[in-house]
């Protein structure tokens, strides 16, 4: 780290202890939004406590370390059967043998659209519900453009293939009593989505592209199909809500500059959160009781929020499943998940 990254770790720790020790200005909530007993200190065990999630089935993809690891560890932890998803078998199993019974595999590449597809086919065969799907993997701030189908690759990973995830699995989770799809999303959802939100016109990245305006663009992604999900399911059972998670050092950030991964490790204690502390959320918003009428919302730190931007675009969010839809069209089931 050179003296002028060092100053920029610096003034940015110092920012945000400033702002940690005068306190969170409350965060603005959606009228009528239901808030629960927990917070930013939550953790996911916390928000489970005396839960039995026996004969629930939960799908958690990237369970195999970070905030998807943790997910699946409480889920099981309280009973629930968790299909671990990871890009490797030798990734999803390991995570199976660590975390003992109530668990299984699947693997599938989220850049790999085939994949999921046939994950998915056996997901399906084996008639199971689905009462928590947990769209939790994710890339993030890739140094250069990367294109998967001609697209840029943090796009496709974080948001297109969740969404052919979601849409091919859809009928298990319609399935359950109450199926929940949680939608892991970012603050980069605002902070660094771009100025007209989802560049329509530029999914492929070739006419501008910053690490930092990728990601949050996906980020933007994940919460509007949230969104519109939540509108395609008003009439049934289910819902659908976005969460984001905060600032927790995991290897999400293995691609940002040396400066900002060494500044978050050694000097962000006062706006970091531990893992538990960071799947909290989705936990909760996965679990609890509370919310089983809950669906279309953006949480953080276990309660909805208004997160502003783009994220309650409705008009931005049907456009988007449109365009998606038209963009992974060869693998989606061939009759629609659900009604528009």
């Amino acid at each position: 780290m050179n003296r002028r990254q060092f100053i920029q770790s610096a003034g940015l720790t110092a920012a945000a202890t400033t702002v940690a020790a005068c306190g969170r200005e409350p965060p603005e909530r959606p009228a009528g939004a239901p808030v629960g007993p927990f917070g930013r200190e939550s953790t996911a065990e916390d928000v489970t406590r005396g839960m039995d999630l026996s004969g629930r089935t939960a799908l958690v993809t990237g369970a195999n370390s970070g905030l998807g690891f943790e997910t699946a560890r409480v889920l099981a932890l309280r009973g629930a059967t968790v299909i671990c998803a990871a890009r490797t078998e030798e990734k999803a199993r390991g995570v199976c043998e660590s975390l003992g019974e109530n668990t299984t595999p699947s693997v599938f590449d989220l850049a790999d659209w085939d994949s999921i597809v046939g994950a998915a086919d056996l997901i399906r065969a084996s008639g199971t519900p689905i009462d928590m799907l947990i769209c939790n993997a994710g890339i993030m701030e890739l140094p250069e453009l990367e294109q998967v189908y001609g697209l840029e690759r943090q796009f496709v990973v974080n948001h297109l293939g969740h969404f052919i995830l979601v849409n091919q699995l859809l009928p298990q989770v319609l399935a359950a009593p109450q199926g929940r799809v949680v939608m892991v999303s970012s603050g980069q959802a605002t902070r660094n989505a771009p100025p007209e939100g989802i560049q329509f016109d530029n999914l492929s990245g070739e006419k501008g592209y910053t690490p930092a305006g990728g990601y949050g663009q996906s980020k933007l992604a994940n919460a509007l199909c949230s969104l519109e999900l939540s509108r395609r399911l008003q009439d049934q059972a289910a819902t659908s809500n976005a969460i984001r998670p905060g600032v927790i050092p995991t290897n999400l950030g293995r691609h940002m500059p040396a400066w900002k991964t060494f500044a978050l490790k050694n000097l962000g204690g006062s706006f970091t959160k531990t893992l538990g502390e960071g799947a909290a959320t989705q936990v909760y918003v996965a679990t609890a009781p509370a919310l089983a009428q809950t669906s279309g919302y953006f949480f953080e730190d276990c309660n909805p929020i208004i997160a502003g931007g783009f994220t309650e675009d409705r008009e931005m969010a049907s456009r988007l499943w449109r365009v998606s839809e038209e963009l992974t069209a060869d693998y989606l089931p061939k009759a629609p998940a659900a009604a528009a």
